[in-house]
């Protein structure tokens, strides 16, 4: 199901693009340039006939019922935050921290009592932020995923999305929508010198160091945790959504022990599910893809 430029594994019926390296719209087959699983993906009987293929109408649809059903989000008395420095776009890369204050002036912390925060928290001390060097697992980490997993698929945003997955014809159980989250987000891949170094959650929640700068980190939580520890130095921001409510999202710079992130995106406000949910939904439908 993923990242997979050479399957036809979710795509058929995408339009035709010249950097693909193969195709699987209908008009393929003329052109004799299908990916090799044309056929049993895309044929009348495949898994990924286009009426299961998922539309940008259908993408966006669901996107908006998940943040509907986020009912674990902060309210706008849970978070008060000041952003301070709006950075040009000449300002982004020059390591200049123009905000004296912190970002986060207030958190309600009682939102990580919720099931779903408190067992996501669980899991961030589990990596080591440098690329390169092998992951231990231990049997108690494990037990922290199967916990997270359990704990989010009580929520009706992940009911929703797995719904939604079914109709589809992606999983015909819950236990393989399970087995195959926690494949995708904590399966250990390798980010340079063939360790087995990093996995999606580590890097997009947790963050990573790679190369003397700060990769993925893109989590809320994990930020205010470490700004709160004295860990994390907020720099500033170079976009702040329109929302005046949560979720909303900030483009911002910072310094995590002396790495710097350029530019880290995060929504600011919503539950781990509803990243979780969101993310998952999109590789999942765009594998390997924009």
């Amino acid at each position: 199901l993923y990242t997979a430029p050479d399957s036809c594994e979710g795509r058929c019926g995408e339009p035709f693009s010249e950097e693909d390296e193969c195709h699987c719209h209908p008009e393929c087959e003329r052109h004799h340039n299908c990916c090799e699983d044309y056929e049993r993906h895309c044929g009348p009987d495949g898994f990924s006939s286009s009426r299961d293929s998922i539309t940008d109408q259908e993408l966006l649809e669901l996107s908006e019922q998940l943040y509907g059903v986020d009912h674990n989000k902060a309210r706008p008395s849970d978070i008060s935050i000041n952003p301070q420095h709006r950075a040009g776009p000449d300002e982004t890369g020059d390591q200049q921290d123009r905000s004296p204050q912190p970002l986060y002036k207030y958190v309600n912390e009682e939102l990580f009592s919720k099931p779903t925060y408190a067992s996501f928290i669980k899991l961030l001390d589990n990596y080591q932020r440098a690329t390169g060097r092998e992951e231990e697992v231990t049997a108690e980490e494990l037990r922290e995923q199967d916990r997270f997993l359990e704990e989010v698929m009580k929520t009706e945003l992940m009911r929703e999305l797995f719904a939604f997955l079914r109709g589809k014809n992606r999983y015909g159980s819950e236990q393989e929508f399970v087995q195959d989250l926690k494949e995708m987000w904590f399966g250990l891949y390798s980010r340079g010198d063939g360790e087995r170094d990093s996995s999606g959650f580590e890097h997009v929640f947790s963050g990573e160091v790679k190369k003397g700068k700060v990769s993925g980190f893109h989590n809320w939580i994990r930020f205010y945790l470490l700004e709160k520890q004295g860990a994390v130095n907020y720099f500033s921001h170079n976009f702040n959504g329109p929302w005046d409510t949560y979720p909303d999202v900030l483009g911002l710079q910072f310094s995590w022990d002396g790495f710097y992130k350029e530019v880290g995106s995060a929504f600011i406000g919503c539950s781990p599910e509803f990243e979780f949910g969101l993310y998952s939904l999109c590789f999942l439908a765009r594998p390997g893809r924009a």
